[in-house]
């Protein structure tokens, strides 16, 4: 049953991205990789705050931040989208720009990963 539970938290978590992926798009177009940035920089975020937050609750016996952390923000933010990202600028010779895109990613998802965690230890008090 917790398989089950974590496969239809990822299928959200991918409809969900697949979303956050066309808003961008149309409103920002296609040159940088906006969207792939939001899902990553807003899933670091709420994986820190359901570790906190969810990690005692569950949902019919199984945990919570099962189904969120793995199943939704699994599906939700996406390491393989960011890396071939960065690949594409590197091989069209853009090696500043997937620098800049790569050390910001790493540094934002850090500090909101942090400040999910320190939100979510602070609201469980």
């Amino acid at each position: 049953m917790t398989f089950l539970w974590v496969a239809l938290g990822g299928a959200l978590g991918t409809a969900l991205r697949y979303a956050v992926n066309l808003f961008f798009a149309e409103r920002y177009g296609t040159s940088l990789p906006y969207a792939t940035l939001a899902v990553n920089v807003i899933g670091s975020w709420a994986l820190g705050f359901c570790s906190q937050v969810l990690y005692a609750k569950t949902l019919w016996g199984v945990p919570l931040a099962l189904v969120v952390g793995t199943g939704v923000l699994g599906g939700f933010t996406t390491y393989s989208s960011f890396n071939m990202e960065t690949l594409r600028m590197l091989h069209q010779g853009e090696v500043a720009r997937a620098c800049a895109y790569a050390s910001l990613t790493f540094v934002t998802c850090l500090l909101l990963g942090a400040a999910g965690v320190l939100f979510g230890a602070r609201l469980m008090r």
